[in-house]
């Protein structure tokens, strides 16, 4: 009897010592800081500021897609480990894929600007005079609100003033629809922060003003050759944009986040 006692002990031990080192295997692979991104395949947005910050990671493997989603979807497939993106998209692919959570370690906090030709010092300047007179009188508060906020969501849409003088010519604006809630689509029609920023810049300048949907990582050559006149895409400075384009004063701060499966 004391055999088989001994015997069933053992056995319970070993299952024990099995399971654990089962754990110990899995939680390896697991996400839960930015210190555990190093050699995971990471899946960013071409040409991102997550695509930039990503590709510094630790013998990582980045896979980059044309739209977040895609990447989002890579991710709920198994075909890469986590998504770095900027936290408000973030937020809004959680809404339809809630198999999914943003870790609460931020993953690189930025400033968005929009992005200029170097040919064009004057329009930087009109664009930063208008910024300022957003800013001061709480016009890009009142339009991030309308976008971000479980209170303010759709409480305060931008509408431009009756009678605006648009005698000044057209400003084109080079975007990719497909970053809620900065630039996407509602039906045929491109809405988003961004957008309504650049509207209300049009109409402080006097212009008209046109956005040209495009894929991300062709905006700052659209700017450069003269094919939009700014850039508007929830876009970061950093020192590698800055050696081909210029940047207006930044007018929202953000931040990169990682998302990892539920599970």
């Amino acid at each position: 009897m004391l055999k088989k006692i001994l015997s069933a002990v053992l056995i319970l031990s070993l299952i024990l010592v099995f399971a654990s080192c089962a754990k110990k295997d899995e939680s390896k692979g697991k996400i839960t800081s930015v210190d555990d991104l190093a050699g995971k395949t990471i899946g960013v947005q071409l040409g991102t500021t997550g695509d930039i910050y990503a590709s510094d990671v630790e013998n990582a493997t980045i896979e980059r897609y044309n739209k977040g989603h895609d990447a989002v979807q890579a991710l709920k497939q198994g075909k890469v480990d986590c998504v770095i993106i900027d936290i408000e998209p973030a937020k809004a692919f959680l809404e339809k894929n809630p198999d999914l959570k943003i870790l609460e370690e931020p993953f690189e906090i930025e400033e968005y600007a929009i992005c200029v030709s170097k040919d064009n010092p004057e329009l930087t300047a009109a664009i930063n005079s208008a910024l300022a007179t957003l800013k001061e009188n709480g016009t890009i508060d009142q339009i991030i609100k309308n976008y971000i906020g479980d209170e303010t969501k759709g409480t305060s849409p931008y509408v431009s003033p009756d009678n605006v003088d648009r005698s000044n010519g057209t400003l084109i604006m080079a975007t990719n629809a497909a970053f809620e809630p900065y630039e996407y689509k509602e039906g045929d029609k491109i809405v988003g922060i961004d957008a309504d920023l650049a509207q209300a810049i049009a109409d402080i300048l006097g212009m008209e003003l046109v956005i040209e949907d495009m894929e991300f990582d062709a905006i700052i050559g659209a700017v450069q050759s003269g094919k939009a006149d700014i850039g508007v895409a929830g876009m970061t400075v950093t020192e590698d944009r800055l050696k081909n384009i210029d940047f207006t004063d930044p007018y929202t701060t953000a931040t990169q986040v990682i998302i990892v499966k539920a599970d």
